[in-house]
């Protein structure tokens, strides 16, 4: 997909500019803000090639800011000429994920280990500047087992995997938000700020919650991130503590994005918990919510999540609209299911040192089996690496096409679609410098 800089439109509109890897890649109450600000680790910045055709795109860019006092003249250090932002799937630990982690973590006299099912991803996230996954359960409170579907509590080292691969904080905002209560939230963000990850969706007090934005600093470059999700599958938000997580309402993610921008946000990203399950399509539902909370001058991208498969990239608005990510990790065994998205975000400064989106970058992973590893697929298959799980589905899903397609008698079943065709058409689409 060609990079190019991305504006707000005078009119609702929207155009695909990305179709995703699963279906197609044979072929996103004012209250005086409290900030939390996260500094990430030490990542390396885009390289001189990339700042330079950026530069191309978004015209010329900031080179420090000179902050004065009454008594003092300091210069502070120069901004970033670009920065880039990745955004990966569903992080969603079923029972038979748990049993491999569980594996892997004996072999280090540990309970649980999801280290290597991530270690694949790390290559890949180490070079951007900000990494973020989607935490979609909580982690089981102290002195309770872990659980899963349908009422999930994942062990704390889902936690510690997920920094080990790279990400700097995670959006919280989902379906399966409640189902371990409070305790449950409380154990995830407590374990999150020990690992010095920053997150946003859910909260344990009011003035962490109510759709206060996180901000991190990005090189001096402050970056808003807000998280909702559109229902609890039945748990109620508690009435004592309404601020405890993020129910999708567009006026009020406008407004904290507003917020978020006077106070000093140079981008705002808004995080979706949305969608029809196993729907490669955006729902009307999200339609609707995307074009209302585009039509907000304040929000920069919108990420979406739920889906379990991949679903297209669009632009909604002038705004760059990932409708769903699919799976990172999990234990949905059926292919579309494996199929996952990262998406590496480019972001500049224009003329007038506002910033922009200006091109995205689409990595397709995969989950292998029974190692449930991320692969990610486009290098995978360059090292020559693929797993003999991953050349079986291949095979079984071209045995499926030779069939043809039949009629789906469920709504929520897959178009079958070769995985092998997939993978070559996203190694053609990297190849060509843009997937």
């Amino acid at each position: 997909m060609p990079s190019s800089r991305v504006g707000n439109g005078a009119a609702p509109r929207k155009q695909t500019v990305f179709v995703s890897v699963g279906f197609l890649a044979l072929a996103v109450l004012l209250l005086v803000p409290s900030w939390e600000l996260h500094t990430p680790a030490s990542r390396q910045h885009p390289t001189a090639e990339l700042a330079a055709h950026l530069d191309t795109v978004a015209g010329p860019t900031a080179t420090g800011t000179t902050l004065l006092d009454a008594t003092t003249s300091t210069v502070a250090p120069a901004r970033p000429a670009a920065i880039t932002l990745a955004f990966a799937g569903d992080l969603l630990p079923h029972t038979p994920v748990n049993r491999m982690a569980a594996q892997y973590g004996a072999a280090r006299g540990a309970a649980f280990d999801y280290a290597p099912m991530l270690a694949p991803m790390r290559p890949l996230l180490a070079p951007v500047d900000l990494a973020i996954c989607h935490m979609e359960v909580p982690t089981h409170p102290d002195g309770e087992a872990p659980s899963s579907y349908p009422t999930f509590g994942a062990p704390p080292e889902l936690v510690s995997g997920a920094r080990s691969a790279g990400y700097d904080g995670c959006s919280t905002a989902s379906n399966h938000s409640l189902d371990r209560g409070r305790k449950g939230i409380d154990k995830l963000l407590d374990l999150l700020d020990q690992s010095g990850m920053g997150h946003n969706g859910t909260a344990r007090t009011p003035s962490e919650g109510d759709g206060r934005p996180t901000i991190y600093d990005v090189g001096g470059v402050k970056v808003a991130h807000l998280s909702w999700a559109y229902d609890f599958n039945g748990y109620k938000i508690p009435a004592d503590a309404p601020w405890v997580v993020n129910q999708i309402d567009p006026a009020r993610i406008a407004a904290r994005a507003a917020e978020a921008r006077r106070d000093g946000a140079d981008l705002v990203v808004v995080s979706l918990h949305w969608g029809t399950e196993y729907q490669h399509d955006p729902s009307p539902q999200q339609e609707q919510w995307a074009a209302a909370i585009t039509a907000s001058p304040d929000v920069d991208l919108v990420i979406g999540h739920h889906a379990h498969v991949v679903q297209p990239i669009s632009m909604v608005n002038g705004t760059y609209v990932v409708w769903g990510l699919g799976n990172q990790l999990s234990g949905q065994t059926q292919l579309p299911r494996r199929d996952g998205l990262t998406v590496r975000v480019h972001a500049a400064p224009d003329a007038a040192h506002r910033w922009h989106v200006v091109g995205i970058d689409a990595i397709p992973t995969f989950v292998d089996l029974p190692s449930y590893r991320v692969l990610p697929v486009v290098e995978t298959l360059d090292a020559h690496s693929e797993s003999p799980a991953l050349d079986a589905a291949d095979a079984c899903q071209l045995r499926a096409d030779r069939r043809g397609p039949r009629a789906p008698s469920d709504p929520r079943r897959e178009p079958r679609t070769s995985a092998l065709s997939r993978r070559r058409a996203a190694r053609r689409a990297w190849n060509d410098g843009r997937a």
